[in-house]
Protein backbone atom coordinates (compact mmCIF):
# COMPACT_ATOMS: atom_id res chain seq x y z
CA UNK A 1 0.00 0.00 0.00
CA UNK A 2 0.83 3.09 -0.63
CA UNK A 3 -0.01 6.00 1.95
CA UNK A 4 -0.10 9.86 0.79
CA UNK A 5 2.29 9.20 -2.13
CA UNK A 6 5.04 7.48 -0.06
CA UNK A 7 5.83 3.92 0.67
CA UNK A 8 4.39 2.96 3.79
CA UNK A 9 7.14 2.12 7.05
CA UNK A 10 7.97 -1.32 7.14
CA UNK A 11 8.69 -3.27 10.29
CA UNK A 12 10.17 -6.52 11.91
CA UNK A 13 8.53 -7.73 15.27
CA UNK A 14 10.75 -9.86 17.04
CA UNK A 15 10.16 -10.57 20.58
CA UNK A 16 9.96 -14.31 22.47
CA UNK A 17 6.59 -13.23 23.90
CA UNK A 18 3.92 -14.18 21.49
CA UNK A 19 1.06 -11.62 22.80
CA UNK A 20 4.17 -8.81 22.80
CA UNK A 21 4.55 -9.30 19.26
CA UNK A 22 0.36 -9.84 18.34
CA UNK A 23 0.18 -6.43 20.32
CA UNK A 24 2.51 -4.32 18.36
CA UNK A 25 1.48 -5.91 15.20
CA UNK A 26 -2.17 -4.89 16.20
CA UNK A 27 -1.52 -1.97 16.60
CA UNK A 28 1.08 -1.03 13.68
CA UNK A 29 -0.91 -2.65 11.02
CA UNK A 30 -3.95 -0.24 12.32
CA UNK A 31 -1.94 2.95 10.24
CA UNK A 32 -2.13 3.16 7.22
CA UNK A 33 1.42 4.35 6.63
CA UNK A 34 3.21 1.56 8.58
CA UNK A 35 3.30 -2.59 7.42
CA UNK A 36 4.17 -5.49 9.73
CA UNK A 37 6.31 -7.65 7.29
CA UNK A 38 7.53 -10.35 9.59
CA UNK A 39 7.92 -11.64 12.98
CA UNK A 40 10.68 -13.31 14.94
CA UNK A 41 10.66 -14.86 18.36
CA UNK A 42 14.49 -14.40 19.22
CA UNK A 43 17.64 -12.39 17.66
CA UNK A 44 19.10 -15.19 15.90
CA UNK A 45 16.66 -15.22 13.43
CA UNK A 46 17.11 -11.30 12.66
CA UNK A 47 19.90 -11.27 9.81
CA UNK A 48 18.33 -13.77 7.52
CA UNK A 49 14.80 -12.30 7.73
CA UNK A 50 16.10 -8.70 7.08
CA UNK A 51 17.98 -9.68 4.42
CA UNK A 52 14.96 -11.58 3.03
CA UNK A 53 12.49 -8.83 4.09
CA UNK A 54 14.46 -5.52 4.08
CA UNK A 55 12.75 -3.95 6.76
CA UNK A 56 12.89 -0.19 7.23
CA UNK A 57 12.74 -0.99 11.21
CA UNK A 58 13.63 -3.89 13.58
CA UNK A 59 11.26 -2.99 16.88
CA UNK A 60 13.34 -6.09 18.88
CA UNK A 61 12.99 -7.06 22.51
CA UNK A 62 16.18 -6.46 24.64
CA UNK A 63 15.99 -9.31 26.67
CA UNK A 64 15.57 -13.12 24.59
CA UNK A 65 17.17 -16.21 25.61
CA UNK A 66 19.19 -16.86 22.65
CA UNK A 67 20.42 -13.86 21.41
CA UNK A 68 19.33 -11.19 23.11
CA UNK A 69 18.85 -7.69 21.04
CA UNK A 70 22.33 -6.57 21.86
CA UNK A 71 23.96 -8.78 20.13
CA UNK A 72 21.45 -8.89 17.51
CA UNK A 73 22.10 -4.93 16.90
CA UNK A 74 25.84 -5.68 16.75
CA UNK A 75 25.37 -8.68 14.15
CA UNK A 76 23.21 -6.50 12.10
CA UNK A 77 25.17 -3.12 11.83
CA UNK A 78 28.51 -5.64 11.59
CA UNK A 79 27.18 -7.92 8.57
CA UNK A 80 24.07 -6.44 6.58
CA UNK A 81 24.52 -3.53 4.18
CA UNK A 82 22.46 -0.13 4.25
CA UNK A 83 20.99 -1.94 7.57
CA UNK A 84 17.62 -0.77 8.99
CA UNK A 85 16.43 1.31 12.04
CA UNK A 86 16.80 -0.81 15.16
CA UNK A 87 13.92 0.03 17.97
CA UNK A 88 14.39 -2.06 21.15
CA UNK A 89 11.89 -2.74 22.99
CA UNK A 90 12.42 -3.34 26.98
CA UNK A 91 10.14 -3.29 30.15
CA UNK A 92 12.66 -1.14 32.20
CA UNK A 93 13.28 2.57 30.21
CA UNK A 94 16.04 2.84 33.36
CA UNK A 95 17.49 -0.81 31.98
CA UNK A 96 21.21 -1.25 31.36
CA UNK A 97 20.83 -3.72 28.66
CA UNK A 98 18.59 -0.79 26.61
CA UNK A 99 21.47 1.30 27.51
CA UNK A 100 24.27 -1.20 25.78
CA UNK A 101 21.95 -1.47 23.13
CA UNK A 102 22.34 1.80 21.90
CA UNK A 103 26.00 2.35 22.66
CA UNK A 104 25.49 -1.37 20.23
CA UNK A 105 24.02 0.92 17.32
CA UNK A 106 20.28 0.55 18.26
CA UNK A 107 18.34 3.69 17.23
CA UNK A 108 16.05 3.86 19.68
CA UNK A 109 13.73 1.93 22.28
CA UNK A 110 10.14 1.23 23.24
CA UNK A 111 8.47 0.52 26.71
CA UNK A 112 6.15 -2.95 26.40
CA UNK A 113 3.83 -0.24 27.93
CA UNK A 114 3.82 2.24 25.57
CA UNK A 115 0.12 3.84 24.43
CA UNK A 116 -0.99 2.54 20.87
CA UNK A 117 0.13 6.17 19.46
CA UNK A 118 3.47 6.21 21.59
CA UNK A 119 4.29 2.94 19.73
CA UNK A 120 3.29 4.32 16.43
CA UNK A 121 5.19 7.86 16.77
CA UNK A 122 8.36 5.85 17.80
CA UNK A 123 8.25 3.70 14.48
CA UNK A 124 7.71 7.09 12.40
CA UNK A 125 10.65 8.80 14.19
CA UNK A 126 13.01 6.23 13.89
CA UNK A 127 11.92 5.91 10.56
CA UNK A 128 13.05 9.17 9.89
CA UNK A 129 15.35 9.36 11.55
CA UNK A 130 15.30 13.41 11.72
CA UNK A 131 15.01 13.78 15.55
CA UNK A 132 16.17 11.95 18.98
CA UNK A 133 13.51 9.32 20.62
CA UNK A 134 13.08 10.55 24.05
CA UNK A 135 16.08 12.32 24.73
CA UNK A 136 15.39 13.05 28.72
CA UNK A 137 15.49 9.29 28.99
CA UNK A 138 18.65 9.03 27.05
CA UNK A 139 20.07 11.48 29.17
CA UNK A 140 19.06 9.38 32.50
CA UNK A 141 20.36 6.14 30.91
CA UNK A 142 24.10 8.47 29.81
CA UNK A 143 24.02 9.76 33.80
CA UNK A 144 23.48 6.63 35.09
CA UNK A 145 25.34 3.99 32.58
CA UNK A 146 27.17 6.06 30.49
CA UNK A 147 30.80 6.98 31.66
CA UNK A 148 29.87 11.17 31.25
CA UNK A 149 33.41 12.49 30.56
CA UNK A 150 34.98 9.60 32.17
CA UNK A 151 36.05 7.96 28.75
CA UNK A 152 39.31 8.94 27.38
CA UNK A 153 38.79 6.88 23.85
CA UNK A 154 35.36 9.09 23.82
CA UNK A 155 36.97 12.11 24.68
CA UNK A 156 40.00 11.50 21.74
CA UNK A 157 37.50 10.91 19.25
CA UNK A 158 35.68 14.37 19.74
CA UNK A 159 39.02 16.19 19.68
CA UNK A 160 40.05 14.10 16.84
CA UNK A 161 36.13 15.25 14.52
CA UNK A 162 37.44 18.82 15.30
CA UNK A 163 33.40 20.20 15.05
CA UNK A 164 32.91 23.64 13.64
CA UNK A 165 31.47 26.22 15.55
CA UNK A 166 28.12 25.44 13.84
CA UNK A 167 28.42 21.60 14.19
CA UNK A 168 28.65 22.01 17.78
CA UNK A 169 25.64 23.75 18.39
CA UNK A 170 23.73 21.34 16.11
CA UNK A 171 25.12 18.64 18.67
CA UNK A 172 23.89 20.11 21.52
CA UNK A 173 20.80 21.17 19.67
CA UNK A 174 20.22 16.93 18.86
CA UNK A 175 21.27 16.38 22.54
CA UNK A 176 18.13 18.22 23.31
CA UNK A 177 15.56 16.53 21.03
CA UNK A 178 15.34 18.99 18.58
CA UNK A 179 14.39 18.07 14.98
CA UNK A 180 16.37 19.35 11.92
CA UNK A 181 13.33 21.73 11.82
CA UNK A 182 13.48 23.04 15.06
CA UNK A 183 17.42 23.48 14.90
CA UNK A 184 16.70 25.15 11.60
CA UNK A 185 14.24 28.01 13.50
CA UNK A 186 16.76 27.65 16.71
CA UNK A 187 20.15 29.06 14.38
CA UNK A 188 18.38 30.79 12.05
CA UNK A 189 19.05 29.04 9.63
CA UNK A 190 17.46 27.08 6.62
CA UNK A 191 16.60 23.18 7.35
CA UNK A 192 18.92 21.91 4.21
CA UNK A 193 22.25 23.44 6.08
CA UNK A 194 20.72 21.65 9.49
CA UNK A 195 20.93 18.79 7.38
CA UNK A 196 24.51 19.15 5.98
CA UNK A 197 25.57 20.21 9.41
CA UNK A 198 24.49 16.80 11.03
CA UNK A 199 25.81 14.73 7.48
CA UNK A 200 28.41 16.44 8.47
CA UNK A 201 29.29 15.77 12.43
CA UNK A 202 28.00 12.13 11.97
CA UNK A 203 31.21 11.54 9.20
CA UNK A 204 33.61 13.15 11.55
CA UNK A 205 32.46 11.02 14.88
CA UNK A 206 32.27 8.23 12.87
CA UNK A 207 28.42 8.23 14.10
CA UNK A 208 25.75 6.05 12.43
CA UNK A 209 22.77 8.41 13.44
CA UNK A 210 21.96 10.93 15.83
CA UNK A 211 21.63 8.81 18.96
CA UNK A 212 25.40 7.12 18.36
CA UNK A 213 26.23 11.16 17.90
CA UNK A 214 24.47 11.96 21.35
CA UNK A 215 25.51 9.05 23.13
CA UNK A 216 29.49 10.35 22.19
CA UNK A 217 29.09 13.60 22.99
CA UNK A 218 27.86 12.43 26.33
CA UNK A 219 30.63 10.14 26.78
CA UNK A 220 33.05 11.93 26.15
CA UNK A 221 31.93 15.23 28.14
CA UNK A 222 31.00 17.44 25.19
CA UNK A 223 27.45 17.28 26.74
CA UNK A 224 26.31 16.80 30.50
CA UNK A 225 23.71 14.24 30.45
CA UNK A 226 22.25 16.17 33.62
Amino acid sequence: MIYAGRMPVTVLLVDDEPLVRAGLRAVLEAQPDIEVVGEAADGAAVIPLVRQLRPDVVAMDVRMPLMDGIEATRAVLRTVTDPPKILVVTTFENDEYVYEALRAGADGFLLKRARPAEIVHAVRLVAEGESLLFPSSVRQLAAEYGESGGNPAARAAMERAALTEREADVLRLMARGMSNAEIATRLVVGTETVKSHVSALLAKLGARDRTQAVIAAYESGFVAPG
